[in-house]
């Protein structure tokens, strides 16, 4: 469990990032459907593990950025860094039951946290 007052004291804006894997090609609605199940999946680990964090970023509009990464391993990388950096994340494995394999990593959430935290992890990923 990460220390509730690590982004306690922080100031400046909050938010959550959704890094989708642009190699799977998912349609529209798969997206949507997965960003959905890793914002939950953030929100509800950030309950138990940052929950100042989460209400830093409910007063402040609840920002979710989705952004792209080109295959699974860059994802991880990106996945192992947040978590070296203490930051809450929630990855997503398909269920298999339409478009994509049993246990494809299809999206990871990273935060609710600081902006430059996330930044620090996310800052060279391209807008979805």
């Amino acid at each position: 469990m990460v220390d509730a007052s690590v982004f306690a004291d922080m100031g400046g804006e909050y938010k959550m990032v959704l890094v989708v894997r642009n190699d799977l090609k998912m349609g529209k609605g798969k997206i949507a459907a997965q960003c959905g199940h890793a914002a939950v999946g953030a929100y509800e680990s950030g309950l138990r593990n940052t929950p100042a964090a989460i209400r830093k970023w409910q007063t402040m509009g609840q920002a979710k950025i989705a952004l792209k990464v080109e295959n699974e391993l860059a994802m991880m990388e990106i996945y192992r860094s947040a978590k070296a950096n203490k930051l809450n994340c929630c990855l997503i494995r398909d269920a298999g039951r339409t478009q994509i394999e049993p246990n494809t990593k299809t999206v990871l959430a990273i935060g609710p946290a600081p902006v430059a935290a996330v930044d620090s992890v996310t800052g060279h990923l391209k807008l979805l």
